[in-house]
């Protein structure tokens, strides 16, 4: 299989990369965006990802395809326990393509049906010649989107959503960009697919594909990162972090053969739900993973500060424990009641969605309980390099807890980076509008919920 060597020297490719106006020439020795890279690598380092496929031999597990309940509950404890080996930040490498893949595989058998078209071959092959070669897979779904009050054909500037500028004999010529793609800028290849259901006026905009992340035309911008250039004591973010950059396709030419959606605009949006469901139960799978770091530090801090037996501190921390498990029930739930499409196991998207609904609507909560255990200290405490001057003996002496103030300090530091720091509006972010609004689960959650068990309940009480 391929190794981690094998990885961080593929990156070397001549990809278009942009971080803080400069173009990145070879992003795996940049002193700050190499982090990125290490991080993805680790990927290669865990050997409980791979298993003997009977057709392929030896690939990884993310690549392959559930058909039942068992292969979902392995896929959340998968996704759970890379999560933890890298230090409670979801490694999103082989995770989120997958999840794409799964969507249209479901999706090419469906529009083959109705069109005649050979779009499920053309997702085999890719999905085989991926899983062989061990690449790792961003996606790129949600476009810049413009006025959010006109659909893709009514923008004043077309190329708000990705769209088919040109047709040729060997492929399509595609323009415009995609918001927030994470580990882009690290990834082998970029799939693309819609963010929303079309009409027939959008039909230009319904359109799926993948392509090497060196692609002529493909140019990624790199969002900063201040959780690690913008404080100085952080620890986790200097470890591992995943990034995300504004992804624009500049005339950018697609082959036939990756081309898995052209103007079947019926089946934009359901691509679009089916990958958002896959990849909803993913994020409820690393999520709850993730938050180890908050329960861990929020009772490692109630220890230093000497107060881990008071009842408001048993209180947050129970909060913590119940939004943790509350999403972890949710994958579990949503893998053993899967719903069969096509042949594919698909996490059932009622207890995906309320999962994930509650993880949007409460992740403040468990920012505010690690706040309330830990103090304001973290917001005020000096800097790094006030630590590390001739004063630092001084400071650490009046940081003492219940034990000594350089213990406390790197408690205190690990906290400020979870609930005081530029990492935590990134998470704050993330939680609420990753993998999809809160609206979009809403919506879905209120569409697809069936209501007729109620109902029948009230009608013959009141019959």
């Amino acid at each position: 299989m391929r190794s981690k060597e094998d990885f961080l020297k593929s990156l070397k490719d001549g990809r278009s990369l942009y971080y803080r106006g400069k173009l990145v020439e070879d992003i795996t020795t940049h002193p700050v965006l190499k982090t990125a890279a290490l991080h993805a690598a680790k990927l290669y380092e865990y050997a409980e990802r791979l298993y003997e496929d009977s057709k392929m031999g030896k690939i990884s597990k993310f690549f392959r395809v559930p058909s039942t309940s068992q292969d979902l509950l392995d896929r959340h404890k998968l996704i759970y326990d890379l999560t933890m080996y890298c230090n409670g930040i979801f490694n999103i490498s082989q995770a989120i393509g997958s999840d794409a893949m799964f969507a249209l595989m479901i999706t090419a058998k469906q529009v083959d049906r109705k069109y005649g078209t050979d779009y499920s071959k053309r997702v085999e092959r890719y999905l085989e010649r991926v899983a062989k070669e061990d690449l790792t897979l961003a996606t790129a779904q949600t476009d810049v989107k413009g006025d959010r009050s006109k659909r893709p054909s009514e923008q004043v500037d077309p190329d708000m959503y990705v769209r088919v500028v040109d047709v040729k004999s060997d492929g399509i010529v595609v323009r415009g960009a995609k918001a927030h793609t994470t580990q882009s800028a690290v990834s082998d290849e970029i799939i693309v697919i819609p963010t929303r259901a079309m009409r027939d006026s959008d039909k230009d905009y319904a359109v799926a594909f993948a392509i090497p992340a060196n692609t002529k035309g493909l140019k990624m911008y790199i969002r900063p990162i201040d959780e690690v250039e913008g404080n100085s004591s952080s620890v986790l973010s200097r470890k591992d972090y995943e990034l995300e950059t504004l992804t624009v396709f500049d005339d950018v030419f697609v082959p036939w053969d990756r081309v898995f959606l052209f103007k079947e605009y019926d089946y934009a949006g359901t691509l679009a739900m089916l990958f958002a469901t896959f990849h909803r139960f993913t994020a409820l799978s690393y999520r709850s993973a993730t938050m180890n770091l908050y329960l861990g530090t929020s009772k490692v801090a109630s220890q230093v500060n000497g107060i881990e037996n008071e009842k408001h501190v048993r209180d947050d921390i129970v909060d913590i424990i119940l939004y943790k498990e509350i999403m972890r029930s949710s994958a579990i739930s949503a893998a053993v009641y899967p719903v069969n499409m096509e042949g594919v196991a698909v996490p059932n998207p009622l207890f995906t969605n309320v999962g994930k609904l509650y993880s949007n609507m409460h992740f403040h909560d468990v920012v505010r309980d690690l706040i309330d255990i830990v103090g304001g200290i973290i917001a005020t405490m000096p800097s790094q390099e006030d630590l590390e001057s001739d004063e630092g003996k001084n400071i650490v002496k009046y940081l003492r807890g219940s034990v000594d103030g350089e213990e406390r300090a790197k408690v205190l530091k690990l906290a400020k980076e979870l609930g005081a720091s530029t990492l935590t509006g990134y998470l704050l972010t993330g939680m609420i509008h990753a993998e999809g609004s809160m609206e979009a689960s809403k919506i879905e959650l209120f569409r697809s919920y069936n209501f007729k068990e109620a109902e029948s309940l009230v009608k013959r009480i009141l019959s």
